[in-house]
This record gives C-alpha cells, sequence and structure tokens, in this order.
C-alpha cells in the first residue's frame, strides 16, 4: 500500500474544558447551597430594632411605620425605604438608620423642636412643633414655652409664629406666658403677648425677633404695663389702685 494511502493517527487532546466546566459548576452548586442555607438560618433575620430619640412617638408607633418586624429578614428593606417611611410622621425631622451584622438595626429620631403650648376644651395638652405641627403632650411635663390661645389650626400667622420663636433664643423668649393673634387691617400678623412677669405686649409676629432684646431691657427695667412694640415703641405703667386712691384721698404717711 502507497504511504499516500495511510491514514494518519492523530493524539486526541485532553478534554481540559470540560474538566473547568465541571469545577465551575460544583462551586456554583455550593454557593447557591450555602446561600439557601444562609437565607434561612437566623442569621438573615433581624433579631433586634432599636429606636432612638423619639419624645412623641411610641416606639410601637415608630415600629409600624417602619414596616420592619423582629424575624423579618434583614436585607429584605433597604435603610432609605425606613427613612422614607418614618419621615412622614409631622413631629419627625431627620432620621439615621444602622444597620449592624447579624441581625441588629439602629433607628436614631431627631424631632422637631417644641415652641409653644395649647390647651384644648377638654383639658388635653398639645405642643406645637417648630414646623407647624401640634403633637399630644405626656403629663407632667415641663411647661416652659409659652401657651398659644385662640389660633386656628391652619391659620398661616400660627405657622409663621412657630418658625419664628424656633429661631429666637431661650433667654429671650422664656418670660413669654401667653401669645393671642390680634390681627389688624394695619397689622394682618399682630399678635398680643402676655409675659410672666405681669407686661402686656403688642407686636406683630415679623417683629418679634427684632423686638424682642429691647423688650427684656423694659422687663428687667420697669415696672409691669403695656408694651406697645410696631412701628413706634411706647411704654405704658399699668396704675397701681392702691396708690390711685392714695392720691384721691390726699392720705399720706409720716
Amino acid at each position: 500500500m502507497p504511504k499516500s494511502n495511510i491514514p494518519v493517527l492523530k493524539n486526541p487532546k485532553p478534554k481540559k474544558n470540560t474538566s473547568r466546566k465541571v469545577v465551575l459548576l460544583l462551586i456554583i452548586l455550593f454557593i447557591v447551597l450555602l446561600s439557601v442555607l444562609f437565607f434561612r438560618s437566623s442569621l438573615s433575620k433581624i433579631s433586634e430594632i432599636d429606636f432612638r430619640g423619639s419624645t412623641y412617638s411610641t416606639n410601637e408607633e415608630l415600629l409600624k411605620q417602619s414596616g420592619l418586624q423582629v424575624g423579618e429578614s434583614f436585607f429584605g428593606t433597604s435603610a432609605g425605604t425606613i427613612i422614607k417611611r418614618i419621615s412622614k410622621i409631622p413631629s419627625v425631622q431627620n432620621v439615621t438608620v444602622d444597620k449592624r451584622f447579624p441581625g441588629v438595626v439602629d433607628i436614631t429620631i431627631k424631632e422637631y423642636p417644641s415652641v409653644a403650648y395649647e390647651l384644648s376644651n377638654d383639658g388635653k395638652l398639645t405642643a406645637y412643633l417648630s414646623n407647624g405641627s401640634k403633637v399630644l403632650v405626656k403629663q407632667g411635663t415641663s411647661l416652659e414655652k409659652p401657651m398659644l390661645t385662640g389660633w386656628e389650626k391652619d391659620q398661616v400667622n400660627l405657622l409663621k409664629l412657630c418658625s419664628t420663636l424656633a429661631k429666637m433664643p431661650n433667654d429671650l423668649t422664656s418670660d413669654f406666658s401667653e401669645i393671642l393673634p390680634s390681627p389688624t387691617l394695619s397689622f394682618a400678623d399682630r399678635i398680643k403677648l402676655y409675659t410672666r412677669s405681669g407686661f402686656e405686649v403688642l407686636t406683630t409676629v415679623s417683629l418679634l425677633p427684632e423686638k424682642a432684646e429691647y423688650l427684656n431691657d423694659i422687663i428687667e427695667t420697669q415696672q409691669p404695663g403695656l408694651i406697645t412694640m410696631l412701628e413706634a415703641d411706647t411704654y405704658v405703667p399699668f396704675v397701681d389702685p392702691s396708690q390711685d386712691e392714695e392720691g384721691e384721698n390726699g392720705t399720706t404717711h409720716e
């Protein structure tokens, strides 16, 4: 047989690609198995939910609003989603969420500060916050802020007043006892303010911040009286009934 007709035998190449595929498949199956076991274990569940900084909302209310539950998937709800849910509460100004593996969710809440209080007809005490929202106040709360009387719920100047009081330092508002709306055609945001030291003040919400320091100077140096702080500032002391009676009768004391 001629050499040209003799078939050439080729050595088969080792099937390296096949063995690599098998190893890769085994690794993938192992990872899937571990993942299934992990997500079914307690390590992947929420074991503890802690709330900090809340005064006006109970832990039960916050838990319901957050949508979280102990035993649910730790990775099922993102921190951003939790923040959006809790931020819908009117008293909440800011929320931070710290998810600590395994299973712990820390939620810190910053609320809008209280600027005034109101006593309802049924005897319930509510606090006005700096954003104008109202919240119920627990019994025994120290009332260091002024009482608001005669204000309508959605009155524009009420929100303006709350915002104004929030920006003023405590040493300028600590003597404020009660604030009532007293609008006129010329001054739509005029208010009547009573102090704990016995003064009655007429001013406006917009003028209050710039007049407050001068108001404190009068309170510290003068007898109780009527203070008007509008376009011009005036002070008229209240008449002491006993002194007025003595003046009329001409009574003198030796």
